[in-house]
């Protein structure tokens, strides 16, 4: 397991949104956390990468504990993610947003930029080079001089990806990549979580709301309600459990 979830309990004064949730990730697999809105997914991302701080349980990536670590360290660790909500630098080109994927890999400092010594160089060559290549692969390479703000939406959501491939992942937490997306893009959001997985080795874990392409994707899916996880299993599996159809759904009234 690259990732190993153990009891991670998470309260917000007396309301527990993540409750004893435990779960494992495969290297080299593609797996979803699915559930209602409300159901607790993001919480449950924002404790694995660091953001939120959870009561109880445990986060073990590549066997090491993750939860005293401040976010850029998870990152550095290998772990990367995208958020639900857009969270570019809108003022910024294509090209820096996707390059400042690349700050948890440097080591250059203030006094080695300002001299432009040969190292500083060197490290900057380099992030170009990973940031064009991150770009050529979700599609956006022709865009990397344009302004991210005046980028159509489904490019937005590209120059994030980029931006989180720019990190140089083990695992990529994707939140909602789907959101937004039309049904076009929505089948190449497909292909290309295949080939992040199949051409750059990277295991890749998201939550999604279009059970359509949850279906089509995911070796292993989990299902949260009310913070719990109530099933596990292949999308067939999960497709046809009674307490995944009575979430979404809700429960039959009996007849009066």
């Amino acid at each position: 397991m690259i990732l190993d979830v153990k009891d991670l309990t998470l309260r917000f004064g007396g309301l527990t949104a993540v409750n004893r949730v435990s779960f494992g990730i495969e290297e080299g697999s593609i797996e979803s956390l699915i559930g209602p809105n409300g159901a607790g997914k993001t919480s449950v991302f924002n404790c694995l990468t660091g953001f939120y701080k959870p009561q109880e349980g445990e986060v073990l990536f590549q066997g090491t504990s993750v939860l005293r670590q401040k976010p850029h360290k998870i990152t550095t660790m290998g772990m990367a993610r995208t958020f639900q909500n857009l969270r570019l630098f809108k003022n910024l080109t294509v090209m820096e947003n996707v390059m400042s994927g690349m700050h948890c890999r440097t080591s250059a400092g203030a006094a080695a930029a300002v001299l432009r010594s040969p190292a500083q160089r060197a490290e900057e060559n380099r992030i170009r080079e990973v940031a064009i290549e991150c770009m050529e692969f979700v599609g956006i390479l022709d865009k990397k001089d344009r302004t991210a703000k005046n980028l159509p939406y489904g490019d937005q959501r590209r120059v994030e990806w980029a931006r989180a491939l720019a990190t140089q992942p083990k695992l990529l937490l994707l939140d909602e990549p789907a959101a937004g997306l039309n049904y076009d893009e929505k089948e190449r959001l497909i292909e290309l979580i295949r080939r992040i997985r199949d051409e750059r080795k990277i295991t890749v874990f998201l939550i999604e709301h279009d059970m359509g392409l949850v279906m089509k994707i995911s070796e292993q899916i989990f299902v949260l309600d009310y913070g719990v996880k109530i099933a596990e299993g292949t999308a067939q599996e999960v497709k046809n459990n009674p307490k995944v159809i009575e979430a979404y759904l809700g429960k039959e009234e009996e007849a009066v």
